[in-house]
């Protein structure tokens, strides 16, 4: 199997990391190559943020996270089970997992993609975003709010966990809209189905402040909005691909990670 390293070069443990692993990667004869395009799998060395950078670089292959980092939610091979990974990935013991993206574009411009999550987020300290949700048309609710945070089944157990959202499964058909610290008590996340089409514009208040919002893509920022600008967002059909090694349970995951342990009372 062709395997190529893509390593964050924040942190320096990655770069020394690459030079053992490409040479266990040889013991279980893999071939290291220098590029991702040519790889048959991208094995990304750091932690989520490594795993979401590598999906942005080489779409349509598939990527598998050795955790380097710290929590590694989606760097789901840790240290101690390095060698593990390559001898099952030499069995063929895995599977190739389409993840859903979302696409986010304004006013027609190319679209920007994301694997986690597209957040919209007040630019102005002390001034609450005023933001309307349309799906599929029909207009949903006005938020005041910090701002929106749109995520994939994938980013449900990110950000949009810390605002509050729900876990979505994996293999959930749907996504969720997360108000990020909303004015009104009754304004609580929903789950749309993935063929929803939304569009979410920008308001600034009656004495002209604030309505200009920042839009990050995975935590990079591609847009502005304005005041009255709009943003227009849908699942793209080119879907993230993730390699799962036999036996990765979800719920364990969630578990030692997220410390979904359940009740302690017998």
């Amino acid at each position: 199997m062709k395997i190529y390293f893509y390593v964050n070069t924040d942190k320096p443990e990655a770069a020394l990391a690459r030079v053992s692993l490409s040479s266990l990667a040889n013991v279980y004869s893999h071939k290291v190559v220098d590029s991702g395009y040519d790889a048959d799998v991208v094995i990304s060395l750091g932690g989520d943020g490594t795993i979401l950078r590598a999906v942005h670089e080489f779409p349509g292959v598939p990527v598998l996270g050795f955790n380097l980092g710290g929590l590694g939610y989606l760097s789901s091979v840790e240290k101690k089970d390095f060698e593990k990974a390559f001898e099952m990935l030499a069995k063929g013991e895995f599977a190739v997992i389409p993840r859903m993206t979302l696409a986010a574009s304004k006013n027609g411009s190319p679209r920007r993609l994301a694997l986690n999550d597209i957040v919209l987020n007040r630019e102005m300290s002390g001034h609450a975003a005023i933001l309307d949700l349309e799906v599929d048309g029909r207009g949903v609710t006005r938020y005041l709010s910090d701002g929106l945070i749109i995520a994939t089944p994938t980013g449900s157990t990110a950000y949009s966990l810390a605002a509050g959202g729900p876990i979505l499964t994996a293999d959930s058909k749907s996504f969720v809209v997360t108000p990020m610290n909303p004015h009104a008590l009754s304004i609580r996340p929903i789950v749309f189905g993935d063929n929803s089409k939304f569009k979410i514009t920008s308001h600034a208040r009656e004495n002209g402040e604030g309505g200009k919002i920042g839009v990050y893509a995975d935590g990079v920022r591609v847009f502005e909005l304005e005041a009255s600008e709009s943003l227009d967002i849908e699942k793209c059909n080119e879907g993230a691909l993730m390699v799962d090694l036999s036996g990765y349970d979800p719920y364990d995951v969630m578990a030692k990670k997220l410390g979904f342990g359940g009740t302690a009372i017998k």
